[in-house]
């Protein structure tokens, strides 16, 4: 077996294991948790009390909501270019909102995604903003997240119409929020209190996400985070939904386990597969961020909770703290991080652990599409603009391996020297190397230079949402899809649908781009003869069948990547092998293979 062989099978398991790998799942055991238990992760500041006032008979986050049905109370309509829905005026709460832009499937008619639910719907979720008492104020003399709010000034919420809220407690505290959007997805929460008593009084607000249950389309696929995301001082914190379950602890020694840190900067908050809500508290100020669960109810509960507010009497304290609740998508997330603030905001996406090259890449897709205007143009670009960008290692690996064929003859005649003796072929080859400048393993660079590329552009199209439902032409309308022809109903000509994705038919039910896939690879392989031992002629004819049907449920882009790659790596290698006085008989490989007849061997006499 020639090295050159060898490296390229080397190289060719390599990416077969590495990509199997990554289209595996790995489906995770439910935890057992005690019905009475919950669990709490925190990260609080040292300039707070460590006793958390909002857990302590207070209606504020740490309480465990009623079970009973909430009374429907007086709504304000939201409407933005990209939101619609209802903000409740039990709590504040923003519990009805849906994203104009977006749909639940690939038809036009299809219902616009709803991102957040009123208590009594399922998969409830929503956000609200109150304070807790500490001195001078009594649990119910602040609001918590089933207080009825008034309204004081506006109807509707809109980017050019904020509206208030009012809240008196009877007690000389008037307190007040101010909700503010604006034209993407930010929420800005400005709330007050006036202290018209007698006395000074102390009180802390806060902002908490209640989320009851995990969401119904949790895809639970591991190359992609789903549940609490968290930064902390530029430290990003992802936790699972079943991580969050996972440790249970007494809720009376919450506060002897939680690990306190200090938070000068960050958010917290849900991310799904392609949207998110997200509390942002000043930025410049400490806040402590907490996750809890309650088992019990199967609610998960985000807080951001601010420092103590003393207001003294006839005195007013104000705290602003802002909300996202919309669409993961990257220029809007850049502004907020770049323009506005907000620390590692970007890192809400879900990047990876190959970040130094998904983000990179994206970008550039990204500004591929805003000036192409199509999706699937925009990755033949992309792949155009890598091959270059990759193209001197590529030409030097190629030029080595044209040099290794023009090696061909002395290294038989080496081995018909060296016989059995194997110490002697391998100093043999290894001074015919040293001599002629051949580095026997460059041949397999390309290809396993290809392998981390091809994990971020699936991570990039698996992940954000500028890929979901984006069309290339024709049948493939959505590049983030499998390609949805099939060849088991002829590509649409016989009277019968294509297996949906998800059944085992689906496996087999290759469609146009994963053939045209298989075709490429087995293209390229044609510019060498095939090999003369019988194992690696077997290897090498069923390779590129192999990876197509491995591929074929891919995402359509991922796919269209891969053919590109392919037809200019043969583009490339054909035209550097020339250059090198290599003529590539690629029309008569092809017909060897078809014949099944075997390469002829111009070294061996005649007759023998």
């Amino acid at each position: 077996m020639d090295d050159q062989n060898k490296n390229l099978i080397l190289a060719t398991v390599l990416s077969f294991a590495v990509i199997m790998a990554w289209t595996v799942l790995f489906p995770q055991e439910e935890p057992l948790v005690d019905p009475a238990q919950e669990t709490t992760i925190s990260v609080e500041d040292p300039a707070l009390p460590a006793t958390d006032p909002v857990s302590t008979g207070s209606t504020a986050p740490g309480d465990a909501p009623a079970a009973e049905p909430e009374a429907e109370v007086a709504r304000i309509a939201i409407e933005t270019p990209q939101l619609v829905g209802s903000l409740s005026l039990r709590g504040g709460r923003i519990d009805d909102l849906a994203l104009t832009q977006y749909r639940e499937t690939n038809e036009p008619d299809a219902d616009i995604v709803r991102l957040l639910k009123p208590v009594g719907e399922p998969d409830a979720y929503f956000a609200t903003f109150g304070w807790t008492a500490t001195d001078g104020l009594t649990a119910d003399q602040v609001p918590g997240p089933d207080t009825i709010w008034s309204l004081e000034n506006g109807d509707t919420l809109t980017p050019e119409t904020p509206v208030t809220l009012i809240w008196d407690n009877g007690a000389g505290q008037v307190f007040r929020q101010t909700v503010a959007v604006d034209d993407s997805f930010m929420f800005t929460f400005t709330q007050s209190v006036d202290n018209s008593g007698d006395a000074a009084i102390s009180t802390r607000p806060f902002g908490l996400l209640r989320r009851h249950g995990e969401p119904a389309d949790l895809k639970n696929f591991f190359i992609l985070h789903e549940g609490l995301v968290r930064m902390t001082d530029a430290e990003l914190e992802e936790t699972s939904y079943d991580d969050i379950t996972d440790y249970p602890i007494d809720p009376r020694e919450r506060t002897q386990a939680e690990r306190l840190d200090a938070t000068t900067s960050g958010w917290i908050g849900y991310t799904d597969h392609y949207w998110m809500t997200t509390l942002i508290p000043d930025q410049s100020s400490p806040f402590r961020s907490t996750s809890k669960y309650y088992d019990s109810r199967d609610l998960y509960q985000a807080e951001a909770v601010m420092p103590i507010t003393t207001v003294a009497s006839g005195d007013t304290a104000t705290v602003t703290t802002r909300l996202f609740a919309g669409a993961k998508e990257w220029e809007a997330i850049r502004h907020y991080q770049n323009e506005e603030g907000v620390t590692g905001f970007l890192d809400s996406i879900d990047w990876g652990w190959f970040f130094f090259l998904t983000k990179p890449i994206f970008a550039l897709l990204h500004f591929l599409n805003k000036a192409i205007g199509n999706m699937g143009w925009s990755i033949l670009a992309l792949t155009v603009i890598l091959k270059i960008i990759v193209l001197p290692l590529a030409y030097k690996s190629y030029v080595s391996m044209a040099r290794m064929k023009e090696l061909q003859p002395e290294m038989e005649a080496l081995k018909e020297r060296a016989g059995d003796d194997r110490q002697a072929m391998q100093q043999g080859m290894m001074k015919l190397y040293k001599d002629n400048k051949v580095n026997p393993a460059a041949g397999c660079l390309p290809i396993l230079l290809q392998i981390p590329i091809f994990f971020s552009l699936y991570k990039v199209i698996f992940v954000t949402i500028e890929l979901r439902h984006a069309p290339w032409i024709g049948w493939i309308r959505d590049l983030s899809a499998p390609d949805p022809s099939s060849i088991l109903n002829l590509f649409g000509l016989l009277p019968f649908a294509a297996p949906e994705q998800g059944t085992l038919l689906a496996l087999i039910a290759i469609g146009i781009l994963p053939l045209m896939l298989g075709v490429s690879m087995w293209l390229q392989q044609k510019l060498n003869p095939a090999p003369t031992d019988p194992t690696q002629q077997m290897i090498f004819a069923w390779m590129p069948w192999i990876f197509m049907f491995m591929l074929g449920n891919f995402a359509s882009g991922l796919v269209l990547y891969w053919i590109a790659n392919n037809l200019i790596t043969f583009i490339q290698q054909y035209a550097i092998m020339r250059s090198h006085g290599a003529k590539p008989d690629v029309f008569g490989n092809i017909k060897r293979s078809v014949t099944r007849k075997k390469p002829v061997d111009l070294d061996k006499p005649k007759g023998k």
